[in-house]
């Protein structure tokens, strides 16, 4: 089994970063950090004659390299009790993913899979963040993607999930699960 995980955060090595990182201590993962990619926001051209147009950004080589992995892991800071600007970019783009010929089977590729998610926030994030993680689970269901599990974390200042232990014991957790998933 493959892993990919897409990094929602703009703070390199930041507290998401660096939890989600116990999480794949040892194991082989492709790594994606959506801040160093042009993701422009989606247009809606569902009801329009002309469907949806290619942005010309770099969202399509980057949903390919996704698609091919078995496991996704979506590590993003919890901003303003959501998800990432980047990262929701890139979600909401999957709406224009599921009308392109180019991919006709998204839908039935991201049913394959299961996901995870790993959020970072610094006000309440054990109860703030739970609409986050159900977000996640609506899109996972949306799918029929497998829903893996979660992880909240506390932090706010640079290094500060390290002293979240209850993080950390969840993160080391998820290592093993992993671990035992690819053997």
């Amino acid at each position: 089994m493959s892993i990919a995980v897409i990094y929602g955060g703009t703070r390199a090595n930041g507290n998401t970063e660096q939890l989600a990182e116990q999480a794949l201590a040892g194991l082989e993962a492709e790594r994606i950090y959506l801040k160093d990619y042009e993701i422009r926001s989606i247009e809606d051209h569902r009801h329009s004659e002309e469907g949806f147009q290619d942005r010309g950004d770099d969202y399509n080589a980057i949903i390919d390299r996704v698609l091919k992995h078995d496991i996704l892991l979506f590590a993003t800071p919890i901003y303003w009790y959501g998800m990432s600007g980047p990262m929701k970019n890139f979600v909401d783009r999957w709406s224009q993913t599921l009308r392109d010929a180019e991919r006709p089977q998204f839908r039935e590729q991201m049913k394959a899979k299961t996901g995870y998610v790993i959020a970072v926030g610094g006000d309440q994030p054990l109860l703030k963040g739970l609409p986050l993680v159900l977000q996640f689970q609506h899109i996972f269901g949306f799918f029929g993607t497998t829903y893996g599990g979660y992880i909240l974390g506390e932090g706010n200042r640079p290094g500060d999930i390290m002293r979240d232990r209850e993080a950390i014991r969840k993160a080391v957790l998820l290592n093993d699960q992993l671990k035992e998933q690819r053997s």
